[in-house]
């Protein structure tokens, strides 16, 4: 399906409405590795809104500028000292916003993709600024920008932001905290902001390590031209549910344990060491470990890789609420970390989805404070870049968390449609998880894979049993 043209209609600044008073923001030791990844670019489709599309250009741009002294960090600059540590300078440069057309595109066209090809439409890759750019850039670039795109019947609200300065937890407050503002202020009422951001860095993660930075600048880790495949799968509660009662129901029942050197309470952390953990046998393997797993085995059967061959399943996880004392929930910046989970193909498609799923659980259940405090040591033995990528054929990255608000982004008329997002940092295994639209434990997989292998899974039924059609 060729991409459809999408045009700028116009482009300004926007500076927050008041001064900002924050010092220079240290990066810290998880915002640093995100320095060679893209930007993120993350959007909600809506329905027309009530207003004159002009109109709502307006109230966007004014209420964009109420939202960013809340949120002066995004309208700031990087800044590296002579040491070579890399400051948020808040310097009220300003964010960019796009007015974009694309009034030839119906809201049916988007979300109703012919059955010869029932991949995400091409053209919400238009919806979004600074496609394919590096963070790092943020030195002379702005580090947020937001486009506004008319539709024939809609309208798509696309925000990029620099992933060294937000993780997803940091990325929704800011966009919900946008939208809820907008939606005061067509209302009239002034918006009581439930949650400020936090930008304390006095935490764990702030460390006066520097990181080696080639004179150039990082390039990105993967190769951003392959041929892809992108396709958004939508998993209903009750589909979830019963694929969690499976996972659980054989987590113990095969003999892939022995093999892939899982025994008793050991389990492999974050950092590729192995960590002891107290896994009783009653504690719930969760609905999001059990999709997980299931995609991991369908995903690693589609590849027809050896049996021989180790696949390898990373999960990013908010460090806020494992480390003791708790960070503020608020905490705005990267507070992440990766958890690699290892396995032989053979183990992953030989044995019942529990064994993956266990696999997954006893990782992430493994990654507490002790775990969080080891991987910041370990990075700060030896500073470097995030390697975003499959590397060797057999990887799968998941990002984002259906645990995000991401439908909580009303501007006024209605909650979104969906969810989508743009080109940055996608390759083949790259997996970015989404709440359904209809809430209630429901779940949306955006599958970036290879094409071939893409094939492989919309035939594997033991996949496709689970997934429920868009109505």
């Amino acid at each position: 399906m060729p991409s459809s043209s999408t045009s700028i209609i116009s482009k300004c600044t926007i500076y927050p409405d008041q001064k900002s008073t924050l010092k220079p923001l240290h990066l810290s030791v998880s915002d640093l590795p995100m320095l060679s990844c893209h930007y993120i670019q993350k959007g909600v489709l809506l329905s027309s809104p009530p207003q004159p599309f002009q109109d709502l250009i307006d109230s966007l741009k004014l209420s964009l500028s109420t939202t960013l002294s809340l949120f002066p960090a995004l309208a700031g600059r990087f800044s590296t000292d002579s040491a070579g540590h890399v400051h948020i300078v808040c310097n009220d440069a300003g964010v960019d916003f796009i007015h974009a057309n694309a009034k030839h595109l119906t809201l049916a066209t988007l979300l109703s993709p012919p059955a010869n090809f029932p991949d995400v439409h091409p053209s919400f890759k238009e919806f979004f600024a600074y496609d394919m750019t590096i963070s790092y850039s943020g030195h002379h670039l702005p580090l947020a920008a937001v486009q506004v795109t008319e539709l024939a019947d809609g309208v798509f609200v696309g925000i990029t932001a620099n992933h060294a300065v937000t993780d997803g937890t940091s990325f929704w407050h800011f966009f919900n905290t946008f939208a809820a503002v907008t939606k005061a202020a067509g209302s009239g009422a002034k918006k009581k902001i439930a949650s400020y951001p936090d930008f304390t860095r006095d935490t764990v993660f702030n460390s006066a390590v520097v990181l080696p930075v080639p004179a150039s600048g990082p390039t990105v880790t993967f190769a951003a031209d392959e041929p892809l495949r992108e396709r958004v799968f939508h998993f209903s509660r009750e589909d979830i549910q019963r694929l969690k009662k499976q996972a659980n129901s054989n987590r113990h029942n095969n003999d892939g344990w022995k093999n892939a050197g899982v025994n008793g309470n050991v389990n492999c952390n974050g950092n590729g060491r192995v960590a002891t953990v107290n896994v009783r046998n009653n504690d719930e393997i969760s609905s999001f470990q059990s999709l997980s797993a299931q995609l991991w085995r369908s995903v690693t059967r589609a590849r027809k890789l050896d049996a021989s061959k180790t696949s390898t399943f990373r999960m990013a996880v908010n460090c806020r609420h494992r480390l003791e004392p708790k960070m503020d929930p608020f905490y705005f910046g990267n507070a992440i970390q990766s958890i690699p989970t290892v396995a032989t193909v053979g183990d992953i498609v030989s044995n019942e989805v529990g064994f993956c799923a266990e696999l997954l659980h006893r990782n992430v259940i493994a990654h507490d404070d002790s775990t969080v405090r080891r991987g910041i040591e370990d990075w700060e033995k030896a500073p470097r870049l995030f390697p975003l990528g499959n590397f060797d054929g057999a990887m799968i990255t998941m990002g984002s968390s259906p645990r995000f608000p991401m439908y909580d982004n009303d501007f006024g008329w209605g909650k979104p449609l969906a969810i989508r997002s743009g080109k940055a940092n996608k390759f083949d295994g790259k997996i970015s998880a989404f709440p359904g639209r209809e809430g209630n434990g429901s779940v949306d997989l955006e599958v970036v894979l290879a094409p071939e292998t893409m094939v492989g899974l919309e035939n594997d039924m033991e996949f496709m049993q689970y997934v429920t059609s868009f109505e």
